[in-house]
């Protein structure tokens, strides 16, 4: 027998909320000789005090099932320890799955769990909160927080909320001067929207958004200055072409560290977003990498 794995399932993803969904995940582990311990979580703190728990009973695999926003909540305890992470992908975009080549399939994902090895991979840090794929401020978060008042107060589904929180965005397209920190200079930018990821995306061709690797130790930081609405077409439009680093509208950087600070930085409150999850933080916002912190299993 393989041992006692804890398996920690946001409840409110994809199949957690199956009635024989427990019954299901039991079986597909045992067949590789594992007793699943599953939780059915309701909330992130719920997920968090689950892989807590598993952490200090001794357990030396912890796997999460969900979108990133899971994924995200369970990594975050198992950061600078030694404990592997198995990633079952329930979520609608699953990015850091993706990005290892972890199988989006449940059986697949399960049997890479049981047979894969184990890699250390890169870990984002702001103000003390971690991000797997990536952080962001200005407009991203401000489509977050709209469309999750969408979907509670007029119950729309995520997507269409989605797609409104985005045309309002876009309609009031509100800018932000920042001073961004980076590798000793200061670049100072009104800009509509900052993005920083973990390890390098590619920001070109039919598959922008993906990553090659998460373990080569590096923060990026994409700003794009003072676009116009058509703009940002315009700039969507190069990175189809292959052609958007050479835009001299576009800034692309890459660094271990980087600070960033608002026109009035003391006592400022921001929306950031970490993962696809919002948080008010105060500015200056301080990110960092964390290399190689957090083990992960992939397939071999």
């Amino acid at each position: 027998m393989a041992g006692v794995v804890p398996v920690i399932i946001n409840a409110g993803a994809g199949l957690g909320y199956c009635g024989d969904f427990s019954q299901q995940l039991l079986a597909k582990f045992a067949a590789y000789g594992y007793v699943a311990d599953i939780t059915l979580a309701q909330s992130g703190e719920e997920m968090i005090a689950a892989a807590k728990a598993a952490v200090q009973a001794g357990a030396r695999l912890v796997v999460a099932g969900g979108g990133d926003g899971t994924i995200n909540a369970v990594a975050s305890v198992l950061v600078g320890t030694d404990v592997a992470y198995g990633v079952l992908p329930l979520g609608t975009l699953n990015h850091f799955a993706k990005d290892l080549k972890i199988p989006l399939d449940l059986d697949q994902a399960i049997a890479a769990i049981a047979t894969g090895g184990h890699v250390r991979v890169d870990v984002g840090e702001v103000n003390g909160r971690i991000f797997l794929n990536n952080s962001s401020l200005g407009l991203y978060p401000d489509i977050v927080r709209d469309r999750e008042k969408q979907q509670s107060r007029l119950g729309r589904g995520k997507w269409l909320a989605f797609a409104w929180a985005a045309l309002t965005a876009l309609r009031r397209f509100p800018f932000m001067d920042v001073r961004l920190s980076v590798n000793g200079e200061a670049h100072a930018r009104r800009t509509p929207f900052v993005f920083i990821g973990n390890n390098e995306y590619r920001m070109q061709g039919l598959n922008i958004g993906a990553r090659e690797r998460i373990d080569s130790g590096m923060l990026s930081l994409y700003v794009a200055q003072r676009p116009s609405r058509l703009g940002l077409v315009r700039l969507a439009w190069h990175a189809l072409l292959g052609t958007l680093a050479q835009q001299r509208d576009f800034d692309v950087l890459l660094a271990t560290e980087l600070r960033i600070e608002t026109r009035k930085t003391r006592n400022t409150l921001i929306r950031v977003a970490t993962d696809g999850e919002v948080t008010v933080m105060q500015a200056p916002l301080s990110y960092r990498m964390r290399a190689g912190a957090l083990t992960v299993v992939v397939p071999k």
